[in-house]
């Protein structure tokens, strides 16, 4: 069975919300594109898709925006070019290398952690909380930035039950950001 990992981006007080003050940097990014690797597919709600296309996705022309560094380009390519899976009960089609999820996403996440394979990637915030609540995240990733935002959605809000959570995995990065990976730890009742 191929894992789920949920990666996202939060400040230090708890927010998540992209436009919270945490701005990229050469380092996270190639951080972010080394995840993208590792993932067979991404597993993504409306609301993330639209804004990775928006920003990720490679122009008609093939040529990258001028605004675009030439350090995000690998990660542009990563994302542009990873197979997608997209959650959503209000789009009727999408394209970008993506899937449409419709119905039970329960059940369509446990039939893909069921095909063979390295990996799934989650990103967000309102889908990651519905799989947390199923128990169907295996790993939990949080690139913690020095920053306090005060503002924007939290991480995971409204979990419906505590998760316990085992340190797999830890890097600094020069900016004082810190990448931390846990793994989910079965409790005794099962979740």
């Amino acid at each position: 069975m191929r894992p789920l990992r949920y990666s996202i981006n939060v400040t230090l007080d708890g927010w998540c919300h992209h436009e919270a003050g945490i701005a990229p940097d050469e380092e996270s990014m190639a951080y972010w594109t080394a995840e993208m690797a590792r993932a067979d597919a991404l597993l993504l709600g409306r609301v993330t898709y639209q804004m990775m296309e928006s920003a990720w996705r490679r122009p008609p022309t093939g040529v990258w925006p001028d605004w675009m560094e030439q350090w995000e380009v690998p990660f542009a390519e990563a994302i542009d070019g990873a197979k997608k899976y997209v959650v959503s009960s209000t789009l009727a089609t999408v394209d970008w290398n993506a899937d449409l999820v419709s119905g039970d996403v329960g059940e369509a996440v446990r039939r893909l952690k069921q095909e063979p394979g390295g990996g799934l990637w989650v990103g967000g915030v309102t889908l990651p909380l519905a799989l947390a609540d199923s128990g169907l995240i295996d790993e939990y990733e949080f690139i913690v930035q020095p920053v306090l935002a005060g503002h924007g959605p939290t991480l995971l809000s409204g979990l419906r039950e505590r998760i316990r959570l085992e340190l797999v995995h830890r890097e600094e990065f020069r900016s004082g950001a810190m990448a931390l990976r846990y793994r989910r730890v079965e409790s005794p009742g099962g979740q």
